[in-house]
């Protein structure tokens, strides 16, 4: 930081003291972490689930988490958002459709989620397998992504994660259109929390999931794949690598999904189509 220049500390972040050894000897400072906080989704008065996230961009994460959850079929569904911030936690109340509600009580478990949870709440086997199959297969009309655009995504989600920047802790989801450029960044300590925040932030927005793709900064695991199709995403590229299970998923769901998208090269798992072949 030049002298002079003003720290903004973004949201989500807080300042705690620490010691840092640097250059042979101790020192105190000041680090600024990212906030990781217990958020309650509680749906016509009852509680569904208790999450561990950043505290920033709280009602995309509602929107997003009822949606590829299958909460609520459509936005519509959702007739209000309100946060309510309490001394051990954040309780967001959201006001849903009654039929929504009523498929939400047939089988509603109270969830504990932890950072990167991927199965919370599945309570059999024969359950997990009954939502895999459940998945709605994406029809997004048919396009064609340069490699250039690719890689502009991924390399305008890393310039633009503010909150990362400042703490070196969280992943990012971000939405770019066909020509690479991104459009929306949302961040969080779980990389598929930040997704779902992207997903509430593209409802909002009133954007298509068919004039894009997603980009995150994580691997991309079958929970990431489940919530990108579950909102209609055609394309979802990782930085990192893909689990078999996501693969599997994602040819099944109809979702392209591209692994290792950095350094110049990247790798297409399922639906390669979308992709084109040359530069």
């Amino acid at each position: 930081m030049n002298a002079g220049q003003v720290f903004l500390q973004p949201a989500g972040a807080g300042t705690l003291t620490a010691q840092r050894w640097l250059d042979g000897r101790l020192q105190t400072v000041d680090e600024v972490v990212s906030e990781e906080v217990p958020v309650a989704f509680v749906y016509n008065g009852i509680t569904h689930a208790v999450m561990l996230a950043t505290p920033n961009d709280l009602e995309d994460f509602a929107l997003g988490f009822a949606l590829s959850e299958r909460i609520v079929r459509q936005a519509r569904d959702v007739y209000d958002i309100d946060v309510a911030r309490h001394g051990d936690g954040i309780a967001i109340e959201l006001r849903i459709a009654s039929g929504a509600m009523a498929r939400l009580q047939r089988t509603r478990q109270a969830r504990t989620g932890r950072t990167g949870c991927g199965l919370c709440g599945v309570d059999t086997l024969q359950r997990f397998a009954d939502d895999c199959a459940d998945l709605p297969e994406v029809t997004a009309p048919p396009m064609r992504i340069a490699p250039a655009a690719l890689h502009r995504a991924m390399a305008e989600l890393a310039a633009r994660q503010h909150l990362h920047h400042a703490t070196g802790g969280v992943h990012a989801a971000g939405w770019a259109g066909s020509d690479g450029a991104i459009r929306l960044v949302r961040e969080d300590v779980g990389r598929h929390n930040a997704l779902d925040k992207l997903v509430g932030a593209l409802q909002h927005s009133g954007s298509a999931c068919s004039d894009g793709f997603a980009v995150v900064t994580s691997r991309a695991s079958y929970e990431m794949v489940q919530k990108a199709a579950q909102a209609g995403i055609a394309v979802l590229a990782a930085v990192s690598a893909p689990t078999a299970m996501a693969v599997r998923m994602a040819d099944r769901a109809g979702v392209t999904l591209a692994g290792f998208v950095r350094d110049g090269r990247h790798v297409l798992y399922a639906h390669p189509q979308r992709v084109a072949a040359t530069a």
